[in-house]
């Protein structure tokens, strides 16, 4: 039975409200289902992993040093008054010879380094005092340049600051504030006074190269060294740019009758300063007795 525009009446009419109510809710469930993804395929799949960026390692340099010490140690005896070391090597290279600049090599050898204190005296009615002091963060004890050409030649001043090459470059900056107006003159009176001492040298031309891939440089050692890990370095130049840089550390040690002394003067003050009492006396009986028996001859 129908009523007016033939919608249903009675039972029937609320069978299609029904139907129609069953419909419009089944109908965003389907398409919310269409829409998510497969739950099998969801749990079957691995989660993504991390992303990992591979950095390309960096391209070798066309030429390199390869080099070697003749020792890399060096004993210190009652006896030492200095050594001599060989730096020899040749030039690695995956290319033919680079045309257009010379080939240059630096041989750098530095010892210790160590806090400094650097004085000035003043004269003051007539007595000389210490009138100002700055103290230098850091000084090599030791620092020798050895080259192959003229070493104002051979680096640009860009590459001589980036690597401390020069003399007046390995020496660190000061330690603490600063209240001197003339600081420079004191570094410069640091480098002036281990120059003479021969602490400082800068030996230009004595790196020898063979066809511009052998080298050999021989570096002289003082007497007065400290013990301690000395570095040298071997650096590649062309073009005034440092290309490669090899290093190797040096070992000086006090060894024999030197380093039992040393010991014995740092760990048994005492014992050690009535030796040498004892020894001075000793000394002293024997060239009295020896000149007195020249006397009666």
């Amino acid at each position: 039975m129908t009523g007016a525009g033939g919608i249903p009446r009675g039972p029937a009419r609320r069978a299609a409200l029904l139907a129609a109510l069953m419909m419009s809710l089944a109908a965003p469930a389907a398409a919310q289902d269409a829409g998510a993804p497969d739950a099998g395929a969801q749990e079957g799949a691995a989660p993504p992993g991390p992303t990992r960026t591979t950095i390309p390692a960096p391209a070798p340099p066309a030429e390199e040093v390869v080099a070697g010490l003749s020792q890399d140690d060096v004993a210190i005896t009652t006896s030492f008054n200095g050594s001599q070391i060989l730096i020899y090597g040749a030039i690695k290279r995956q290319t033919p010879i680079p045309q257009g600049s010379d080939l240059g090599v630096i041989v750098t050898v530095e010892g210790p380094s160590q806090p400094v204190t650097v004085r000035r005296k003043d004269r003051r009615a007539g007595i000389w005092i210490n009138a100002a002091q700055l103290q230098i963060g850091a000084a090599p004890d030791f620092y020798v340049v050895a080259t192959s050409a003229p070493l104002d030649q051979l680096l640009s001043d860009e590459s001589d600051t980036q690597y401390r090459i020069s003399p007046a470059l390995a020496v660190r900056s000061f330690a603490g504030p600063v209240d001197i107006p003339d600081a420079t003159a004191f570094t410069e009176a640091l480098l002036r006074l281990r120059t003479e001492q021969g602490r400082y040298r800068v030996d230009e031309g004595t790196v020898r190269i063979v066809e511009q891939t052998l080298f050999r440089a021989d570096v002289t050692l003082p007497s007065n060294l400290i013990e301690g890990t000395y570095k040298a370095r071997i650096l590649l130049v062309r073009g005034g740019r440092v290309v490669d840089v090899h290093r190797a550390p040096i070992e000086v040690r006090k060894v024999g009758l030197e380093l039992w002394l040393y010991r014995l003067a740092l760990e048994k003050p005492f014992w050690y300063g009535l030796m040498s009492l004892a020894i001075a006396m000793a000394a002293g009986w024997a060239a009295s007795t020896a000149f007195r028996a020249l006397r009666r001859k």
